[in-house]
């Protein structure tokens, strides 16, 4: 499956039979020698919620939360029409990151992505401040101003004036794994086109450059707006295609909407 080109192989494992899925992740999502993707997405049960989400990177860590990968998700939730334990029209599931609520939208699938974060040793981000807002960050005797959000994730936001020729394959590694960030971090290199329009590219912790990411555009929305430079209701403009996010202002949620795909299916030999 795929939302906007951030790609996912996605597995029914509510029998808990498959045990070592960092082995898997690193076998199914290899492009040359797997099946490929950025992600593999684990659909498992859960006592808190209608269903849990595991997601493993393609270099074999889990991550917290992915917001393209739980749209796919609740759209293979509702395509095989397994019984859900809620009679709402939202779908619970737990992740990392606390239980997200999907709901679809017309053809699209609107995900309510929560509050976001923004005190640094709750991102996580190694620095003695009550935020952390067009910040200085020195690498490879560059100076990149970054902003840090968490979705459940720790995001690094960076301004530049023309997104396409951002350095992010080669910086992009750089300020993932910089010594601010215990835990790593994704980074989304951004160009404003306007108040309501935002140019993005992102880094993701795990997989490098990828066509989307969710959660990477809904700390955009809310980092362009900290900063004073877009609207709090924004579409944001990535490689694989667009998302609209709304950072409300009633209860400080942000919200995703976007599309989810189903590319094909089959069945995978476990030697």
């Amino acid at each position: 499956m795929h939302g906007l080109g951030n790609d996912f192989v996605v597995i029914d494992n509510r029998n808990s039979r498959i045990k070592n899925l960092k082995k898997l992740a690193l076998k199914l999502c290899d492009r040359r020698f797997g099946i490929g993707a950025d992600q593999l997405i684990i659909l498992g049960s859960s006592k808190k919620a209608d269903f849990r989400m595991g997601i493993i990177n393609a270099d074999g860590s889990e991550v917290e939360m992915c917001g393209n990968g739980i749209r796919c998700l609740a759209k293979y939730i509702w395509d095989n029409k397994l019984k859900v334990k809620s009679s709402s029209k939202k779908l619970s599931i737990e992740t990392l990151a606390g239980i997200m609520y999907p709901e679809k939208s017309g053809s699209l699938i609107k995900v309510d992505m929560g509050e976001p974060v923004l005190e640094p040793d709750k991102i996580p981000v190694t620095i003695r401040l009550s935020t952390v807002i067009d910040h200085p960050l020195k690498v490879k005797d560059k100076t990149f101003r970054i902003t840090c959000v968490s979705m459940g994730n720790p995001h690094a936001v960076i301004v530049v004036k023309n997104v396409d020729s951002a350095p992010v394959e080669t910086i992009g590694h750089e300020i993932e794994n910089h010594k601010l960030f215990p835990k790593r971090t994704n980074v989304e290199f951004i160009q404003i086109l306007n108040r309501k329009n935002i140019k993005i590219r992102v880094w993701e912790r795990g997989a490098g450059e990828t066509m989307a990411c969710g959660t990477g555009a809904s700390a955009v929305a809310v980092a362009a707006s900290l900063l004073g430079l877009a609207d709090r209701k924004v579409t944001i403009h990535l490689k694989g295609g667009k998302l609209l996010i709304d950072w409300s202002k009633k209860d400080n949620h942000v919200y995703m909407t976007g599309p989810a795909v189903k590319v094909f299916d089959g069945v995978v030999n476990e030697d």
